[in-house]
């Protein structure tokens, strides 16, 4: 399956910030891969949020520093603008925030995005929204937020689920589940996350990093971007 090996982990964060740059030394430091999903149209901005009661940056990545920071990783599609898909009434602005995007990130980063990740929290994702990208635009698969706390593979890919939200309590116990489990069939770990959520304290740095460090290495897992392990 992923060079002969049952068990695949992979990554993905959204909305391209700042807080991306330490997060990536981490996997890195660890020989982890993850897919980051960004919304071109906004990078290079400047904002902050308040989450969890603290004030915390949204800084987006310039541009110009995007191939460079993401380089072994992935980058993909994350919309323009970051609007919820299902509220778009006009199915030609759902498929110009998702085409486009793809398009100026191919060309930002070098080579062409075909992943994406859906904006926006709730019921972020629909059939329709999921076919109007399925025959306009380049991306491949696309991914929900909403968890699945299981490693099965899945068959509809433009409206795949996650295994976990890294800022779940439930994390550590699905990491240590997929780490003892002995399989035939192919599994698959899927963790995703907004980096800022480190510095809002939903989930400490540490902690973050001495989970890297107890997935990394292991003989008989395949570690990738979402493309390694989904197409």
């Amino acid at each position: 399956m992923w060079n002969n090996k049952k068990k695949a982990i992979t990554f993905s964060f959204d909305d391209g910030v700042t807080q991306d740059v330490r997060l990536i030394e981490i996997l890195n430091r660890y020989g982890l891969k993850a897919t980051f999903n960004i919304n071109s149209q906004l990078l290079g901005l400047a904002g902050e949020l308040e989450r969890n009661g603290e004030r915390i940056r949204h800084d987006k990545i310039l541009p110009e520093k995007l191939k460079e920071i993401y380089r072994g990783h992935e980058i993909a599609v994350h919309t323009l603008t970051h609007p919820l898909l299902p509220a778009i009434a006009d199915d030609n602005e759902v498929i110009r925030q998702v085409e486009e995007d793809r398009k100026n990130l191919s060309t930002l980063c070098g080579y062409e995005v075909v992943g994406m990740a859906y904006p926006c929290g709730g019921v972020n994702n629909d059939e329709r929204v999921a076919e109007l990208i399925r025959k306009n635009t380049g991306v491949k698969y696309a991914r929900t937020i909403t968890s699945t706390y299981t490693f099965d593979l899945q068959t509809n890919l433009l409206q795949f689920n996650p295994t976990v939200y890294y800022i779940e309590d439930c994390l550590e116990e699905i990491v240590d589940e997929f780490l003892s489990l002995t399989t035939d069939e192919p599994k698959l770990l899927y963790i995703w996350g907004h980096s800022y959520e480190m510095d809002a304290k939903y989930i400490s740095w540490e902690t973050f990093e001495r989970i890297c460090k107890k997935l990394s290495g292991k003989a008989d897992i395949f570690y990738g971007t979402n493309k390694e392990v989904l197409l």
